[in-house]
């Protein structure tokens, strides 16, 4: 069950990656619900500006995704551990993948939910917390990077991670978003040339 639990955790992060990426930011033929509920409604109410939290009561609904996406997720996710499972004949990996998957969306969707209405909650304290709200701040930044909010492994691994921001902008601010705007590098001092 640990094996289970652990392979999945890393799995999930790149499950994560490939829904976001491929499903939510783009339509697939004609299934288009993710993209329209993600890209087009999702990314147009909040965006890296003040606008990041929300603004309007009305907006909260669309922060989480719909209820039934939640047991559709978490059983797609764990398909593979499912087939590892009966190939080894024992239940203990799709036991700990499905513990994994479902606690990983449970994250995914608070986490979420937090970043777009910070309450001062007691997670919203925390450095990991603080960290993964400006990866995901960038992320409403440019649309193309960043697309893990829970795990940013499967963002390391292929080459989305983005850490600050490549232009300064108005960003959204807070108690818990860090500051991700470009580094400022002081000027370096010409060396004094030594004279022989």
């Amino acid at each position: 069950m640990a094996i289970g639990f652990m392979a999945a955790v890393v799995y999930a992060s790149f499950f994560e990656w490939l829904l976001h990426r491929y499903f939510m930011h783009r339509p697939i033929g004609k299934f288009d619900y993710a993209f329209r509920a993600h890209a087009l409604v999702h990314h147009q109410t909040f965006k890296a500006d003040h606008t990041y939290h929300v603004i309007n009561e009305k907006d909260k609904k669309t922060i989480p995704m719909a209820w039934w996406n939640g047991p559709v997720l978490i059983l797609v996710g764990i398909l593979p551990f499912f087939v590892a499972s009966w190939l080894a004949s024992t239940w203990g990996i799709v036991c700990g993948s499905l513990v994994a998957c479902a606690s990983y969306y449970g994250a995914y969707e608070y986490m979420h939910w937090c970043m777009h209405l910070p309450k001062k909650r007691n997670i919203e304290r925390s450095g990991i917390y603080f960290r993964l709200n400006g990866h995901h701040l960038l992320h409403h930044r440019y649309m193309h990077k960043n697309f893990n909010v829970v795990l940013p492994l499967a963002d390391l691994c292929l080459g989305t991670l983005l850490l600050r921001s490549k232009a300064t902008f108005k960003q959204a601010e807070g108690p818990s978003v860090p500051n991700v705007q470009p580094r400022i590098r002081k000027p370096r001092l010409p060396k004094f040339a030594t004279i022989k």
